[in-house]
């Protein structure tokens, strides 16, 4: 008789390539607004093109970077405004 845990992280994940300056701005503005939600989200950055990153790119259907997921969906396949960033996380 366990508990449901609603309390989990929500579940971040920024594919990027270390070659990708777009990739640099959005890592930065991700470490900036992440904190004020607290334990709310679990970051995570994949290397686009590592091979595990290269099967998750083809299997997820992104063909640029840096793009971001929420929960495993595509939010963000640019550099949002810091603005829309910190609304579309306020939103979940």
């Amino acid at each position: 008789m366990g508990i449901i845990d609603d309390k989990r992280p929500i579940k971040i994940e920024m594919f990027y390539t270390l070659t990708c300056p777009n990739c640099r701005v959005l890592k930065r503005m991700l470490n900036e607004v992440l904190p004020q939600f607290g334990d709310k989200f679990e970051f995570r950055k994949s290397l686009a093109n590592s091979p595990m990153g290269m099967i998750r790119t083809m299997k997820l259907g992104i063909h640029a970077v840096p793009t971001l997921l929420i929960d495993n969906k595509i939010v963000f396949k640019s550099v949002p405004t810091k603005e829309e960033l910190v609304y579309k996380l306020g939103s979940y």
